[in-house]
């Protein structure tokens, strides 16, 4: 019988403890390897729950070793298929998920490089590049950041993970004046649709500010966000949420329009106050007047400022408002596919190089 309440976090550092350790110290006593629960799944984050067990939850596990023992990886795949028992704790081994109907093991074996490629779209082992840098999604990161990591005998697993904490100082100041300047384009539009008569399509554009700030809120935080589904939850683990939540939750729920765009000027501050705190510039108020008209917006120096402390060539050649890819797009066709991820990296490095006006 499978144990109720055991988490997929607590399972696979189980399954390495009591299955997999003592099977590799057996046959393969030389190997150094890291052990975690890493990539997809609900349980990485420790989000998981009784109903996520109804697919791709279960005993999975991740095997990495360094590029120099790449050689080792169908070996341990393959004395993994042959040795691995039946089921432990009541729960099968060897089980199809949704992106292979084989029932085979689900101890993902690879090189750290491969493995973190295959979630980031780019190697972090060798460094990363600004365009590299602009193709991550938070979740991906999280993929290979967010999940405990039980042994690690490898060299590259540690200083990856170490290097994807958070952007570097010019690619932060890029991705938060691009927050800045997409809010700055809907946050006078929010009254201006309502006295139209338009409540719905300023309620939208509400939501959307709100989600907006949410982001915003995790980048200044210096924390990657999951994707959507988790989001929320993982907001509210941030110290930032105790004073963000409020404003945020009214600005989707305030009976009009002013009482919404009152609660997301409030929320603007409180970000700005976060900025400020980080060290980084925050001209105050980080809302203004809108023209002449009785609306509200972002101080254009707010982005101005941010943008202007940038010292990297490369990156002070991106268009201002395009930001990473999440801020790009929301098309989780593109998000959740690094491959595709990649693809677009080609344009990032086109503007680098200043090829596109």
């Amino acid at each position: 019988m499978a144990d109720s309440f055991l988490s997929g976090r607590e399972l696979a550092r189980l399954f390495h403890a009591d299955v997999v350790a003592p099977l590799l110290a057996r046959e393969l006593p030389r190997l150094r390897y890291a052990a975690g629960r890493l990539g997809s799944g609900s349980d990485v984050l420790g989000f998981d729950d009784e109903m996520s067990r109804d697919h791709d939850w279960g005993c999975r596990l991740t095997l990495l070793v360094d590029a120099r023992d790449s050689a080792a990886v169908p070996e341990i795949g393959g004395l993994l298929e042959r040795r691995l028992p039946e089921s432990y704790r009541g729960l099968p081994v060897r089980f199809p998920v949704t992106w292979d109907t084989a029932r085979t093991h689900n101890v993902d074996v690879a090189t750290v490089a491969d493995f973190a490629a295959s979630r980031l779209g780019a190697d972090p082992v060798g460094g990363l590049s600004v365009p590299d840098w602009l193709i991550l999604t938070g979740q991906g990161v999280l993929e290979v950041t967010g999940g405990p990591v039980f042994a690690d005998g490898t060299r590259e697993l540690a200083p990856a993970r170490a290097l994807l904490r958070w952007y570097p100082p010019d690619i932060e100041r890029y991705v938060l004046a691009a927050g800045w300047l997409r809010i700055s384009h809907r946050l006078p539009t929010i009254g201006r649709g309502a006295e139209r008569g338009d409540e719905l399509g300023s309620r939208l554009i509400s939501a959307q500010l709100a989600e907006e700030l949410m982001w915003l809120a995790f980048a200044l935080s210096r924390r990657w966000p999951p994707y959507p589904k988790w989001r929320g939850a993982a907001f509210q683990a941030l110290p930032i949420a105790a004073g963000l939540a409020g404003p945020l939750t009214a600005a989707i729920t305030a009976p009009d329009w002013r009482a919404r765009e009152d609660s997301l000027a409030t929320a603007c501050e409180v970000l700005l106050s976060a900025q400020r705190g980080l060290g980084l510039p925050a001209p105050s108020p980080a809302v203004t007047s809108f023209w002449d008209r009785p609306y509200r917006g972002i101080d254009p120096e707010l982005p101005r400022a941010l943008l202007t402390g940038i010292t990297n060539p490369e990156v002070s050649r991106l268009p201002a408002g395009v930001g990473s890819i999440e801020q790009w797009t929301g098309n989780a066709d593109i998000l959740a596919q690094p491959s595709r991820r990649r693809d677009v990296a080609a344009v990032y490095r086109a503007w680098t190089a200043g090829g596109i006006p």
